[in-house]
């Protein structure tokens, strides 16, 4: 009799305890991509960018509804896998977020968007940009890149105008992101009346490419481009190398990184790549200085976009004054927002308004902006700064 006494004071005080207030003033944002795996160094750098933009926001001491209230960021690893990415998505559902940012590859955000949608849940990603994502029709799916309907055009162009190839190869990694990128580069290019190869595919994990190009140099063509992300691109690059083709490499935002010269050596010099969106170079200097000074290294790629997004949730928030999505999920459809990455404001499906593109090469093993495409215009970097 007196232990059910104590148990019942001891539930008692856990029950003052959670009245206290306390903990309804939390508020949760999910964050989802790969922190393990072949790209987990762009999803720490995209959780980096999200992560940085709570702490500011609670160092801001923001009040909703009348009283402080604490971000709290809950982060989750997909491992760019599509049915990880969907049960990431349901933990976080169930988890009451507020909101979410992510996930980075379109292969995990497709998927996870039903989800999100069916619980009312505004998700912005930074980094996927498969057009699908934001053709299904849901209200709280948007993004803070271009697409790759922009995207795939604007290096294929960028490759036809400068390289002036007769004839491309164009390989995938069977992704919805990498087979997406490299359909939009194939339709332009053939548009431009350029010869296409057949189409050669891998996966995302494949690493071993002699056999693809082997057949690809009997065929001798002058440029090669490849959907896919770093991990598998570095690879396929150094192995043409060393087979001796000479063919110009091209690829798209996900193998447009520093971590290509760490995987394909001398090799990856001169590599053309694209970024749908603007160089991290470009991005807010305030940003630029917060993130180095946070984390002792520079963004490597989306970080500036993810940063903006979950921004864009809070400023949403503050709009409405409330966290709960019902109320602020107009306020963010509606916003027009001065970010690291430039003034943000969406369509009717949720993309990006006049979402910027970069097109890189690689020197000294650094990536360096060479041209950004805005509204249809090529406008070299070094002008684009001024």
């Amino acid at each position: 009799m007196h232990y059910s006494k104590l148990a019942l004071a001891c539930i008692a005080a856990v029950a003052a305890l959670a009245g206290c207030g306390k903990q309804s003033s939390d508020i949760k944002v999910g964050h989802v991509g790969p922190i393990t795996g072949g790209i987990a160094h762009l999803g720490k750098d995209n959780e980096n960018g999200a992560r940085l933009a709570i702490e500011q926001a609670n160092e801001a001491k923001i009040k909703l509804g009348g009283k402080e209230v604490k971000f709290v960021l809950v982060a989750e690893d997909d491992q760019a896998d599509p049915k990880v990415g969907t049960t990431v998505a349901q933990k976080l559902v169930d988890a009451k977020v507020a909101g979410v940012v992510g996930h980075l590859n379109s292969g995990t955000s497709i998927p996870a968007s039903p989800l999100y949608n069916g619980a009312g849940i505004p998700v912005i990603s930074g980094s996927a940009t498969n057009p699908k994502l934001t053709e299904q029709g849901f209200k709280t799916q948007f993004r803070v890149v271009g697409r790759d309907d922009q995207q795939g055009p604007a290096i294929a162009s960028y490759l036809a105008n400068n390289n002036k190839p007769k004839t491309v190869a164009v390989i995938d990694d069977a992704t919805a992101y990498g087979e997406g990128i490299a359909n939009e580069v194939e339709k332009t290019l053939k548009a431009a009346s350029i010869a296409v190869l057949p189409r050669e595919k891998g996966t995302d994990k494949t690493t071993d490419w002699k056999a693809v190009l082997t057949k690809l140099k009997g065929r001798n063509p002058d440029a090669i481009f490849y959907g896919g992300m770093d991990a598998t691109g570095g690879p396929l690059m150094k192995q043409g190398r060393e087979l001796g083709i000479t063919a110009a490499f091209a690829f798209g935002d996900g193998a447009c990184t520093e971590e290509m010269a760490k995987l394909a050596g001398l090799a990856a010099e001169g590599l053309l790549c694209s970024q749908a969106g603007i160089p991290v170079a470009a991005a807010d200097k305030g940003f630029l200085d917060a993130y180095k000074k946070k984390f002792n290294v520079d963004p490597i790629l989306y970080a500036p976009f993810t940063y903006d997004a979950a921004n864009l949730l809070i400023a949403a928030m503050k709009k409405a004054d409330s966290p709960d999505p019902a109320k602020y999920l107009p306020e963010l459809a509606k916003l027009t927002y001065k970010g690291a990455t430039g003034e943000i404001s969406f369509d009717a499906k949720g993309d990006r308004r006049d979402a910027e593109m970069t097109i890189f090469t690689m020197q000294g093993g650094k990536i360096v902006p060479l041209a950004v495409i805005k509204g249809g215009k090529t406008i070299p970097f070094a002008q684009f700064g001024k």
